[in-house]
């Protein structure tokens, strides 16, 4: 049954057509989504919330976290506007909660969870019809603290294998036919993860190699979830590994002097392409956003400014942007959104700082999205999406969603006009992927299949 409501959207800005001002139709608030259309980039014209954040679309992997660019956007169209019974072509029962998305690759789609006896496990499922092709054990010991759990680190694959990470830091890697490849468990290497709220963060493949960053407490309080007993000493560092054997390429420590949590990051490292073909990788936390060379490692450049405050319960969840010469990235807590040159070396807190955007309306979580050529950013609590031009930082308008519900994923583009955004946080959260002409939908307590 299809729930039809009306109200009115609050644009704040004063270069709106009037159309963006009209009644905006819309679903229930729980899970919703953004869709935005506009007249040569200028325009708010459309907005609309549905039951679930829906997509679909055809033809295009969804291999990791933020998609097949690697920046939350999608090249499908042809995608539905309306969420029905009639639209559900499955719905497959999930073991237990995760905040990871699901990843899709042709027609296997891998999804992480706990089990009823705290295993964690990569799934594996039939796209077309919703089975469940197989279960694969990789560690064990699930914790939960708030909404999180030991599953929120997204899997990533190449169409070979699939990469998974778990919060107990077990990493392994699994065929397509479940059978382990290899497996290591970095807690046990380096010591456990030293997080308040459970590790987040989740592998990236690029070019052929695995990445990762663990950016954590030093020293870790003895309370911290599954911390009791051992040295509580730890450094933060970057990981980069042979996909093929899971040994380390290099390993180097990430250091910061954040105080307490705020060492602590739940970002992903995301590698940024500039113009001149040099690929940097940006790692945000600790009160800064700092840009590696892919092949070594080596720190290339370092901007601090995030944590004005340099108050110590500051930990960092939004993973940093990378466009037009230019890396963007959220302080916590609606710090500041900071927009650094990544063509200079060193320290460039003052020097490479190309525009600042200080409205506490920047994310606290979510992630931003780079799409035709704006910056969206979505404040989920005040329920506030900006779009900014990335060159100077210039907000061009500014949108309030009619829900309630507080916001937690980041969202995601794709049709040539749409941003999609789902409701709710932690492993609570409705995790939405494109792929084929179908979205996928990850909830607490199942996997659903969206499409027309």
């Amino acid at each position: 049954m299809e729930i039809k409501i009306k109200s009115r959207i609050k644009i704040k800005s004063t270069n709106l057509s009037a159309k963006a001002r009209e009644l905006f139709r819309f679903h229930t608030a729980a899970h919703f989504r953004y869709l935005l259309r506009s007249r040569r980039m200028k325009t708010l014209q459309t907005i609309a919330v549905l039951t679930l954040a829906t997509l679909a679309a055809r033809a295009e992997n969804w291999p990791q976290w933020r998609g097949p660019s690697l920046n939350g956007t999608s090249s499908e169209t042809g995608l539905p506007t309306s969420w029905t019974r009639e639209t559900v072509k499955w719905a497959t029962p999930m073991p237990g909660p995760s905040g990871a998305s699901p990843i899709v690759w042709g027609d296997t789609i891998f999804v992480t969870s706990p089990d009823e006896e705290k295993n964690l496990v990569l799934i594996a499922v039939n796209r077309q019809d919703g089975k469940i092709l197989w279960k694969k054990q990789v560690g064990t010991g699930d914790i939960t603290k708030g909404r999180a759990n030991m599953a929120s680190p997204s899997p990533v694959t190449d169409g070979k294998a699939v990469y998974v990470l778990f919060g107990t830091g077990d990493l392994a890697a699994v065929d397509f036919k479940g059978y382990l490849l290899w497996k290591r468990n970095l807690s046990e290497e380096y010591g456990r993860f030293a997080y308040m709220w459970l590790y987040g963060s989740s592998p990236v493949l690029f070019n052929g190699k695995l990445y990762l960053q663990v950016l954590q407490r030093n020293p870790v309080p003895p309370d911290y979830p599954g911390q009791s007993g051992g040295d509580p000493a730890r450094e933060s560092y970057l990981l980069c590994l042979d996909p093929a054997t899971g040994k380390n390429i290099w390993k180097v420590v990430r250091p910061t002097d954040a105080l307490n949590e705020s060492q602590e990051s739940f970002g992903t490292p995301v590698p940024y392409t500039g113009k001149d073909g040099k690929t940097q990788l940006l790692v945000v936390g600790g009160d800064c956003l700092t840009a590696h060379d892919p092949a070594t490692g080596a720190e290339l450049w370092r901007g601090f400014g995030l944590n004005p405050t340099k108050r110590g319960d500051m930990r960092t969840v939004p993973s940093p942007v990378g466009v037009d010469g230019l890396a963007i990235a959220a302080g916590p807590k609606k710090g500041p959104l900071l927009a650094f040159r990544t063509d200079m070396k060193g320290d460039i807190s003052e020097t490479g700082v190309a525009w600042r955007f200080e409205e506490k309306k920047t994310p606290d979580v979510c992630t931003p999205v780079y799409y035709q050529g704006k910056v969206f950013v979505l404040d989920g609590d005040s329920h506030t999406l900006t779009a900014l031009d990335p060159k100077t930082g210039e907000k061009k308008w500014q949108g309030e969603i009619p829900t309630r519900a507080v916001v937690r994923s980041s969202p995601v583009a794709a049709d040539g006009n749409r941003i999609f955004v789902t409701s709710g946080y932690g492993a609570g959260c409705a995790l939405f992927e494109i792929s084929n002409g179908d979205l996928f939908i990850r909830t607490p307590q199942a996997l659903y299949c969206v499409g027309k």
